[in-house]
């Protein structure tokens, strides 16, 4: 077991001091640099996935993993990230992250050159396992870069931090789709995730010489017991989101590895209410969830991320499927949206801070409910303008959300559990989503294959039920197999828009419920002068 030491430090009668001499600021810009490799990564993959398929012979299940792959390893580490920094030093867990997510990004692009000298490795079975090693080292950033924040900033300055945090976020996720088609469209997908590798050397030098840790009163032992109960459960529970909708929902698979999840995770509680009353540094301090404002952002981070990531995950088979856009074509019809929070992040912040969380967020849950109706009306021949209209809506709803989830959260919870707490936070982003995705996609392939046949009128008698079953499929992408008639072509589109408007009211529905959430939820509290887990 390790053992870390304990070190005691005075408490000083002002704020405590970064590495900056006293300049917060630049700790979230150096922070902000790390995640923006995250988000880069997050965006344009999906855009070098045809590529990656061509060059590297991939099938449909071999790109699914290229996603999902990262996605489990992110979602299982993302609170024991959290609490190692706790532990040892945010700093120092931030820099390995950094490092780490830089190194793993070079060596997805040289792939190909990898498996030539690894005996047994194919190109596609090293992009796979460098994802998963990737998505472990995101882990171990994120949740470490809020709590570095969080250690930072003045309570009050702590909104403003946030609101500052989202813009440097939106203005990343708006560049993501359009470096990414540039890269594509005249390098190589492999580019793609070498540019990580400046921009994590720009962090890492940043980091060493801008934040500096405070140090904690007391550290413990790592709850390696909980680590492997809690990984287990959620591998089990994030698993059987991938693998639902292939295995089918009710199947005994699935049930299967539902009930594994629940075993585990009751077995977890129990041990972190034992560990608690020993005396021993439990993973997750059950106290932090008597805090009713931090159990109900993590519910109200989930929903929203269920709606948002859910329903947006079919945009873009709406415009590169039936549209016929390009790549860099379609991450331009999303710019609004991502551009949007450039400037709604910051305006959030300061809401909240005048505000208070419960009316801002309120209203953003509001605005998106309504951003996600105004989708379900969409055309399928919807304009530039049509299209971008609830996009920016949706960046002036969705930026209060999260800024506001995340101040309540990581706000709201003890100084030396921020690391855990900011883990808590993006795991509940990771699950809601990947929740959505897989529920809304179930919801939307239902709806598919029920107005399906109404589109293809007296034609669907004629077409063979194993035809039929591969045309509702590629409705699910919106796109129809070349060679078809135009009005089979025109019925597949149909069907995938009925869907899509569909998932799209769902969400709407989910965001008005969770607007009453909201209501009972309180601005975080800033403890001056608290210290911090370190190593």
């Amino acid at each position: 077991m390790a053992q870390a030491k304990a070190v005691d430090v005075p408490s000083s009668p002002g704020p405590a001091k970064t590495g900056t001499g006293g300049n917060p600021w630049l700790v979230l810009l150096a922070v902000s640099l790390g995640v923006i490799m995250v988000m880069l990564d997050g965006t344009v993959v999906g855009i070098a996935n045809p590529s990656i398929q061509h060059d590297l012979k991939a099938s449909l299940s071999d790109l699914q993993w290229v996603t999902s792959g990262y996605l489990l390893a992110l979602a299982v580490f993302l609170i024991t990230a959290g609490k190692l920094g706790d532990l040892f030093g945010h700093k120092r867990v931030f820099l390995i992250g950094v490092a780490g997510f830089a190194l793993s990004s070079v060596g997805i692009g040289l792939s190909a050159e990898l498996a030539d000298i690894i005996p047994g490795v194919t190109p596609v079975g090293a992009l796979i396992g460098l994802r998963v090693l990737q998505g472990l080292f995101g882990a171990l950033l994120q949740p470490a870069a809020l709590a570095l924040l969080r250690s930072a900033f003045p309570g009050e300055k702590l909104n403003q931090a946030m609101g500052a945090w989202g813009a440097i976020i939106g203005l990343s996720s708006a560049a993501g789709p359009i470096v990414g088609g540039l890269l594509v469209e005249n390098a190589s997908w492999e580019t793609v995730f070498f540019i990580n590798a400046p921009v994590g050397l720009v962090a890492l030098v940043m980091g060493i010489f801008l934040i500096k840790d405070t140090r904690a009163q007391t550290l413990a032992r790592i709850d390696w017991l909980g680590v492997l109960l809690l990984s287990g459960a959620m591998f089990s529970l994030v698993w059987t989101i991938i693998k639902a909708p292939d295995w089918g929902w009710g199947d005994s698979t699935t049930l299967t590895f539902v009930a594994v999840f629940a075993v585990l995770i009751a077995a977890f509680i129990f041990w972190q209410s034992k560990a608690q009353k020993m005396n021993r540094q439990p993973l997750v301090p059950l106290s932090l969830f008597r805090n009713l404002s931090i159990s109900i952002g993590t519910v109200l981070m989930m929903m929203v991320a269920f709606a948002m990531f859910g329903a947006m995950f079919f945009l873009g088979f709406f415009f590169q499927g039936v549209h016929g856009l390009s790549p860099l074509e379609a991450g331009l019809r999303m710019l609004p949206m991502s551009a949007g929070m450039i400037f709604a992040s910051p305006l959030a912040g300061m809401a909240i801070g005048k505000l208070g969380p419960k009316i801002t967020m309120a209203a953003g849950l509001l605005i998106t409910a309504l951003s996600m109706f105004l989708m379900s009306q969409l055309s399928i021949d919807a304009s530039f303008i049509e299209s971008g209209i609830p996009f920016l809506l949706l960046a002036f709803g969705l930026s209060p959300v999260f800024v506001g989830a995340t101040e309540i959260i990581v706000g709201n919870a003890p100084v030396e559990m921020s690391g855990v707490a900011g883990g808590v936070q993006q795991s509940a982003m990771q699950v809601g989503g990947a929740l959505g995705t897989a529920i809304l996609g179930a919801v939307m392939a239902a709806e598919i294959s029920s107005t399906l046949p109404g589109h293809l009128g007296p034609a669907a008698q004629a077409i063979p039920a194993a035809q039929l079953a591969g045309l509702e499929k590629a409705a699910a992408f919106g796109a129809a197999p070349p060679g078809l008639p135009q009005a089979v072509v025109d019925a597949v589109h149909n069907s995938f828009m009925d869907g899509m408007h569909v998932a799209f009211l769902v969400s709407t529905g989910i965001a008005v419920l969770t607007a009453a959430l909201t209501l009972f939820v309180k601005a975080g509290r800033k403890t001056e002068n608290a210290p911090v887990h370190v190593g």
